[in-house]
This record gives structure tokens, sequence and C-alpha cells, in this order.
């Protein structure tokens, strides 16, 4: 009998379990830092939306050329179109992340991430809640 071959088949084995487990951590990872990551999307896109708004009024104030009027006004329109998008995809992350906390918490797991989990829960929750109204 070849025990080398064995021997292989073992390892190999343990790695791609040891290596599904870290996928999974990463996955989690994802989740966890997902809603954070659109939240700052969202926050860039908001000062964006202020500053090419103040960029346009001041062009129209100037009476600026008409065709680069129409450029700043479609710059604009772009930057007030990704905070609905930016909304709809943290809504999604969040009820990710939520269902995700749910499972862990099903199977009894413990640990820091959980916390941050939560913590992370809230401070998106509080983002999305003022939308809604």
């Amino acid at each position: 009998m070849n025990y080398s071959i064995l021997y292989e088949i073992l390892v190999t084995s343990k790695n791609q379990s040891a290596d599904k487990s870290e996928q999974e951590i990463k996955e989690q990872r994802v989740r966890w830092d997902g809603p954070e990551r659109i939240v700052k999307e969202l926050r860039s896109y908001e000062k964006e939306v202020e500053k090419e708004a103040a960029k346009t009024a001041d062009m129209k104030e100037k009476g600026a050329d008409p065709y680069d009027l129409k450029q700043q006004e479609n710059v604009l329109a772009e930057s007030r179109m990704m905070v609905p998008d930016c909304h709809k995809r943290l809504e999604t992350a969040l009820a990710d992340l939520k269902a995700t906390l749910a499972e862990l918490k099903e199977s009894n797991e413990q640990g820091a991430e959980i916390g941050e989990a939560e913590s992370t829960i809230t401070e998106v929750e509080a983002v999305v809640k003022p939308t809604e109204d």
C-alpha cells in the first residue's frame, strides 16, 4: 500500500476543510463591513451632491456658457441618482447582516464578531430610518 498517496489525500482534505472555514470567515467579514462601506459611500455622494449643486448655482449666477451649464447639470443629476441607489444597497446589506446574525445566534455562536455586527446594525439603522419617513 502506498502511504504517501493516503497521506496526500488526508492532508488535502484537511486543507480543503480549513480553506472552507476561512472562506466562511471572509464572507462573514464582508457582510459585517459591507454596510459600513456603503454608509461611507452614501455620505460621500451626499457631499458630492451638495458640492455640485453649489457649483451649478454659481455657474447660473455667473451666466456660464449654456453647454457647460448643461454638462454640469448632468453631473449633478448623476450624483443625485446615486443617493437612492446607495440607500437600496444599504437596506439590502442590512437585511443580509441581520439574517447572518440571526443564523449565528441560532447556532449559539459567540464572539466579538456578534457584538460588532449588532453595533453595525444599530449604526446603519440610524442612517436608514430617516429616509423611510
